[in-house]
């Protein structure tokens, strides 16, 4: 069974996104390492948060559901020994991040997730988690399933990370919080910033200093998380697929509320005013993060635009929808330095060129991104996309059936839920035509 996006004349409406995937894990999980009770508003509630929340409770925490994204959560100040396997179903955010905060306890737990979190890379989080003194069961290949087995008594490490990556770094420095000795971790470019900022929310100190185009980000043992309340903000990953409606359709007028603008998420609101009208206003703060209302409008066509390879980490989870907005612009579009897409819910570069090849959009393909070949405005559309078990693919070829010549139909849609549950009511209030055939 296929659902299929259909052209439609106009697009326009008001919508508030979904709270933050990546605050959501980590309200929750911080919420669940501290002593008391804290108190979450906001929260994300798609499969992969919620498997966060039901490993926590695994773990000893009370996890409850007070109302639409409200949420209350009672840590023992640690984790107790699980009486049963942790599934992560799909999410890499919540197995990698839980791995670094299991990892400073006496517990050993079995890790399992879907097929394709099982084909996800987790040696970049053991190899220093290893060298902390974790320890691991079945974990040859470096994927799960496999039985992680930790330690109270954490040595602290100063680890480069191979690659540039936001969970790799948060698993480390998760980790860290129960070592012995400060942790420090060496990024050669700097990724999003939300466990450090979230941390801080949580009564943990700790310190970030740039180095070059980089960063250094330190944590001393020992320290122990307060529970309080957190406000989660609106996700832009989320908010990406919208503003790319509103930018590709026709005659159209999308404003989006409470769009997050920190500079480790904004890349795709850095890159889209350079594409098109953008207008953003009403600036404010939330729980530590700033946020802003942003507004789109279609009037003229779209200008391709080259993301500086500075921004690709703070807009590596949007590059999908990115080039569905370089298929619509007048113009080439080259993608760079973004090989982290290769180890995604799929291969992010070989499922986004696919993406578009079968929909008439001339692409190349290359080790560490594309190049997109600008249809200007006149995109064939008609094809039928394999969406690999990734959310990112099935929402980027949903919005380009909105504005395509024919109708662009995906082979699975269920994997949506795990990240934005009412992508299909929001698009549906701004006026797409998606319907199962």
């Amino acid at each position: 069974m296929v659902w299929i996006s259909n052209p439609v004349k106009r697009i326009s409406g008001h919508i508030i996104p979904p709270g933050d995937k990546s605050c959501s894990h980590r309200a929750i999980l911080f919420a669940a390492m501290a002593e008391g009770t804290s108190y979450i508003t906001g929260l994300l509630e798609g499969d992969d948060v919620l498997r966060t929340g039901e490993a926590c409770r695994k773990l000893g925490a009370e996890v409850t559901r007070t109302g639409k994204g409200a949420w209350t959560v009672t840590g023992k100040g640690g984790f107790e020994q699980p009486s049963e396997p942790i599934d992560f179903g799909n999410s890499g955010t919540g197995s990698r991040l839980m791995m670094g905060a299991m990892g400073g306890y006496d517990i050993k737990v079995e890790i399992t997730g879907d097929a394709s979190l099982s084909s996800r890379p987790m040696g970049r989080v053991l190899n220093p988690l290893y060298d902390m003194g974790v320890t691991a069961e079945n974990a040859e290949d470096g994927k799960l399933p496999l039985t992680l087995i930790g330690s109270s008594t954490l040595k602290a490490i100063d680890y480069t990370p191979p690659v540039a990556s936001a969970q790799v770094k948060s698993c480390v420095l998760l980790a860290g919080l129960n070592a012995v000795g400060t942790t420090y971790v060496r990024e050669t470019k700097k990724t999003r910033d939300h466990t450090e900022r979230m941390l801080e929310g949580f009564g943990v100190a700790l310190s970030s200093e740039d180095d070059g185009e980089g960063q250094v980000v330190s944590i001393k043992g020992g320290q122990k998380l307060k529970a309080g309340e957190f406000v989660v903000p609106s996700d832009p990953s989320s908010a990406a697929f919208l503003l790319a409606a509103g930018l590709v359709a026709p005659a159209s007028d999308v404003t989006i509320e409470g769009h997050m603008t920190n500079p480790t998420r904004s890349g795709f609101l850095k890159v889209i005013e350079g594409m098109a009208d953008v207008e953003l206003t009403n600036e404010r703060t939330v729980s530590g993060e700033t946020v802003v209302d942003v507004k789109v409008s279609r009037r003229d066509g779209l200008n391709a635009t080259n993301p500086p390879v500075e921004l690709v980490p703070a807009m590596i989870d949007e590059f999908p929808i990115f080039a569905v907005l370089a298929a619509f612009a007048k113009g080439e579009t080259h993608v760079t330095g973004a090989e982290e897409l290769r180890v995604k819910e799929s291969d992010r570069i070989r499922a986004t060129v696919d993406l578009l090849r079968v929909n008439g959009v001339k692409v190349d393909e290359h080790e560490d991104g594309f190049t997109v070949y600008g249809c200007d405005g006149k995109v064939p559309g008609g094809g039928t996309v394999e969406t690999r078990h990734d959310h990112r693919i099935a929402m980027s070829a949903l919005v380009m059936g909105i504005a395509a010549e024919n109708p662009v139909a995906v082979d699975d849609i269920a994997m949506i839920a795990t990240s934005y549950p009412e992508f299909f009511d929001h698009m549906k209030q701004l006026g797409a035509d998606i319907r199962e055939a």
